[in-house]
């Protein structure tokens, strides 16, 4: 199996790595739990700040908004981990074919 963790034969060294990678992975989603927090509030602040209009609130949120699903993607759904390469190829397909059909539909109404 792809996901297969090589075998030392040493059940104590086996549980050794599997403790150290498994604290090292919550580790990783800690910070980025912690950093997508953060990024909310920064975009609710930006939302009720009255300096900001309008042009400026509304792509920050949607640059915020990207940034956290990167987070989403690979922290939680696991996406950095090797034999994951099939899931992720379907799911960038997805968001190409997502972005197009948003691109051909704005350019058809706006022009």
């Amino acid at each position: 199996m792809a996901n297969q963790q090589p075998s030392s034969g040493n059940p104590r060294v086996d549980i050794e790595y599997r403790r150290k990678k498994s604290a090292e992975e919550m580790r990783y989603q800690i910070v980025s739990f912690t950093l997508m927090i953060f990024l909310t509030i920064v975009a609710f602040v930006a939302v009720g700040y009255e300096g900001f209009s309008g042009w400026f609130t509304v792509p920050f949120i949607l640059l915020l908004a990207v940034i956290q699903v990167i987070f989403q993607l690979y922290y939680f759904m696991h996406m950095s981990h090797k034999g994951h390469e099939a899931p992720a190829l379907f799911l960038y397909s997805g968001v190409a074919v997502g972005a197009i059909t948003i691109l051909a539909f704005t350019t058809i109404i706006w022009w």
